[in-house]
């Protein structure tokens, strides 16, 4: 059985004024409605008259029923102060709320966390599968060297360009130096050609 939180003075005191509130403005509503029914009775004959009583018996009802407005209105801004005081001071169901809230963020960043784990593998595997497919074919050899992904398609897409092929003054140097040393080469072994042919 749950133990009763023992409150501080001042808490006890305030919570005491909240009950005498709420018993006084209950007495008011039902004394003034007790008699206003009175007052509706149709009594015999008095000194007064019976327009004169008649008179005094509206007045007393206005003002009776102008108390039971009053203690309605008191009872709830007492309603009102009771949430403020269960707001302010009612810690144990404060920290229950954020320990719930707390548990429920902590769940959905697990499952968070294993849909980004999950999807993380998923992309290494097919990026392994990819690396495999590519560094399998002709694309990733150039020269008997192996060139990383980007450079291969680089230089795969310049091959096809309409400007490299349109116009030869943009031609790689690599590739023109090597047309030149193999018509060196070429040149070099003519001539040696034809000396040999002359000496015989």
């Amino acid at each position: 059985m749950a133990t009763q939180r023992v409150l501080p003075q001042s808490k006890e005191t305030l919570l005491q004024n909240y009950n005498k509130r709420l018993k006084d403005d209950i007495r008011s509503i039902l004394d003034n409605f007790t008699e206003i029914i009175k007052t509706a009775k149709v009594e015999e004959e008095t000194q007064v008259s019976r327009a004169t009583q008649a008179e005094q018996d509206h007045y007393e009802m206005h003002v009776r029923a102008a108390n039971i407005v009053r203690a309605g209105e008191s009872l709830m801004k007492l309603v009102s102060d009771l949430k403020q005081f269960l707001i302010l001071n009612d810690f144990p169901s404060v920290n229950e709320a954020i320990s719930l809230r707390n548990q429920q963020l902590r769940t959905l960043q697990e499952e968070c966390d294993k849909k980004l784990i999950s999807l993380r593998d998923e992309i290494a595997i097919d990026l392994y599968e990819l690396e495999e497919e590519y560094y399998s074919s002709s694309c990733g050899q150039w020269d008997g060297v192996e060139l990383p992904l980007c450079e291969a398609f680089h230089r795969q897409d310049s091959w096809g360009s309409p400007e490299m092929t349109s116009d030869p003054s943009r031609a790689n140097p690599e590739d023109s130096d090597n047309l030149g040393s193999q018509e060196s080469m070429q040149r070099h072994l003519n001539s040696h050609g034809s000396s040999t042919s002359e000496q015989s």
